[in-house]
């Protein structure tokens, strides 16, 4: 029994911890059931985080960012509410002591940061298929039954389902593009094909969709079959980088993250050389304002190889090529209502998650979809659409008027 109860200088390395991370107003529970908490804490209110087992707090000692998520995965941590509030809580002291200690400890930080996984034309397939083929059929259990839409929904309003609100964003874009029909559009990063099927059928395109991950191009095609849409659509199973043909407009929605900023000026080419004289695009991305390192335990667990640039680094893929921006809007709240929508679904089906891959698996995407929560909400991330063209480019009217008139 005396192996089981924490140590003085067990409790003292808990307090310890609990500075480095801001003091925030949180009540660790040790595996004896000692408490140790911050001043700031509430002994009774607070949030409360379990560790179950002795040698938890030394991994969490060794390396913070990383083994949480192991730890919360494998249950050997938990929280006694509703996980995104205690994220918030613990992102809100860490981030504020970040921006306390200024620039140097940032220099510092990146320079000794995790470093994200290759993104060149072999690793960007492994990448892909390590967090996209994980099955189409646990992807419909928790997205749009409609569209299958991985990427921010955009809400009109409050009331709107996740379909709705789908199929909301895929209006807005093509609204920011003025499609017109009869018109060309080639997409970097197709998903499960519902933005090329969508402008096909609403606005009357004709889209080419590059995608590297085989189970979602085998998804999309049967779904152009099945609405007749196959001489509209056409999804190629190859890298951005490998694009060729001419066209109207480019749009890439949810791949940025996944292209690395060595590779922003690749991309840059590919649209370069596949938009026509007067041209335009639109890239929607996941983004930060900071540049800062990905999150070690999402970049090890989940999205291998993901990047969320800043704005200004999102310029590396259109300044070289002299494109002009015409439009930059945020809609980082619409990604935090999404997630929400994605998360409540995912537990709603928790139970076939589990017995398709197992209960570690289940914790870890909640951990990674309730994180995502917190970061959007507290402002960590972003969620930008830059909207770009030729310089001679006319299609592009001088007002937004037009993109919500009979909405």
């Amino acid at each position: 029994m005396g192996s089981f109860v924490a140590t003085w200088g067990e409790r003292q390395l808990t307090r310890a911890l609990l500075r480095v991370l801001g003091d925030p107003p949180v009540r660790v529970e040790l595996w004896d059931g000692d408490q140790v908490r911050t001043p700031a804490a509430d002994p009774d209110a607070s949030p409360k985080v379990r560790l179950h087992d002795r040698r938890a707090l030394f991994e969490l000692l060794y390396r913070p960012t990383l083994t949480f998520g192991d730890l919360f995965s494998s249950g050997r941590l938990t929280v006694d509410r509703d996980l995104t509030d205690v994220l918030d809580t613990l992102y809100g002291r860490i981030l504020s002591r970040e921006r306390a200690r200024g620039p140097l400890h940032d220099a510092l930080s990146r320079a000794l940061a995790h470093r994200p996984r290759a993104n060149s034309l072999n690793g960007s397939r492994d990448n892909i298929h390590r967090h996209y083929d994980l099955g189409n059929d646990f992807y419909a259990l928790w997205l749009d039954r409609e569209h299958m839409q991985y990427t921010c929904a955009y809400f009109p309003n409050e009331n709107v389902s996740l379909e709705q609100a789908q199929e909301a964003k895929l209006e807005h874009v093509a609204r920011k593009l003025r499609l017109r029909p009869g018109e060309t559009v080639v997409e970097a990063g197709g998903g499960w094909g519902g933005l090329a099927r969508y402008f096909a059928r609403r606005h009357g395109v004709r889209v080419r969709s590059y995608n590297i991950s085989g189970e979602q191009v085998a998804w999309a095609r049967e779904r152009a079959r099945e609405e007749g849409l196959e001489d509209r659509v056409e999804y190629v199973e190859d890298d951005y980088r490998n694009i060729t043909g001419t066209y109207d407009a480019f749009v890439s929605v949810g791949m940025l993250e996944h292209v690395g900023v060595r590779n922003y000026r690749a991309l840059g080419a590919a649209i370069d050389r596949s938009l026509k004289d007067d041209g335009r695009g639109l890239i929607h991305a996941i983004g930060q304002n900071v540049p800062r390192p990905p999150n070690a335990w999402i970049e090890e667990n989940i999205f291998p190889g993901a990047y969320p640039p800043t704005l200004r680094e999102m310029m590396g893929v259109l300044e070289p090529f002299g494109f002009s921006v015409a439009d930059v809007e945020n809609l980082r709240p619409h990604y935090a209502r999404t997630l929400r929508h994605w998360r409540e679904r995912f537990e709603a089906h928790r139970d076939a998650v589990v017995d398709r891959f197992d209960e570690r698996f289940a914790r870890a995407w909640y951990l990674y979809l309730s994180g995502s929560i917190s970061a959007f909400t507290g402002g960590q991330l972003q969620l930008f659409q830059v909207l770009f063209q030729r310089p001679g480019c006319r299609a592009l009217p001088e007002t937004r008027e037009d993109l919500h008139a009979d909405a």
